[in-house]
């Protein structure tokens, strides 16, 4: 992303993250502006000061909860054109140990949330036109073993994103996903933290090494910009190669 002005009005599901965060930045920098939306309140607070946006907290998966905090920072944008789900997380493990509390778990922070910020924003957008960005992973379309929990719903997202945006498309609202591969963030230091578990992963990524938080905020913002208007439909791959090329990097 350049830091040319950029007229982005968005509403952030999961803004206090490693990636949430990163995504400000850059969206502050480029001149857009942003209503945050998560469970830090610490964070949220802190970022909202830095930014002079407002914030709210609250759950994605209680829709009528996340309903009345977009009316709000619909009201204090003067309308939204971009919507950002960011809400997730991550559960590796294999199916026969998975509970019934962690798929249900998985399902809501992952699925559930993507599809309550469609359901809220796009009534909003619908008279100008807009964009939604939602969170896929490499794990939806290769496999990778202990991902089958996090892998079905990042797949859910996807058939979600080409089903609306086809659904949407005569209204001029772009719906369109990206899918990280292992970056960076807190959410998964137990992975890259872990030696052994961090080599294994990195053998995985053809461009030999981790994402960056800031690598995955170019690629939403990019499709967050009314400047793509004629994109939708989409799952784009940001993941070192990841998703699509298999082999040993040289």
């Amino acid at each position: 992303m350049s830091e040319t002005s950029i007229n982005i009005r968005a509403v952030i599901v999961g803004a206090s993250g490693g990636i949430g965060q990163a995504v400000c930045s850059q969206l502050a920098k480029s001149g857009g502006e942003a209503f945050l939306i998560g469970r830090s309140v610490d964070k949220l607070k802190e970022m909202s000061q830095a930014y002079g946006w407002g914030y709210a907290v609250a759950d994605g998966n209680d829709w009528t909860q996340l309903d009345g905090v977009v009316s709000s920072a619909e009201g204090l944008l003067g309308g939204i054109n971009a919507a950002i789900n960011l809400a997730g997380s991550v559960l590796l493990k294999p199916m026969h140990l998975t509970s019934r509390a962690e798929w249900d778990a998985t399902v809501g922070a992952n699925l559930t949330s993507a599809a309550g910020l469609l359901k809220c924003c796009v009534p909003r957008m619908i008279p100008n036109g807009g964009s939604i960005v939602l969170m896929s992973s490499a794990a939806a379309s290769i496999g990778l073993s202990n991902h089958e929990a996090i892998a079905a719903c990042k797949a859910g997202v996807e058939g979600m994103v080409r089903s609306a945006a086809m659904t949407y498309a005569a209204k001029q609202v772009r719906v369109n996903a990206v899918a990280p591969g292992l970056v960076q963030t807190p959410l998964t230091e137990r992975i890259w933290g872990n030696p052994r578990s961090a080599e294994v992963s990195l053998s995985m990524h053809p461009l030999g090494r981790f994402g960056q938080p800031e690598d995955i905020a170019r690629a939403i913002l990019w499709l967050a910009s009314p400047e793509q208007s004629w994109v939708t439909g989409q799952t784009i791959g940001v993941d070192g190669g990841l998703g699509k090329l298999k082999g040993v990097a040289r």
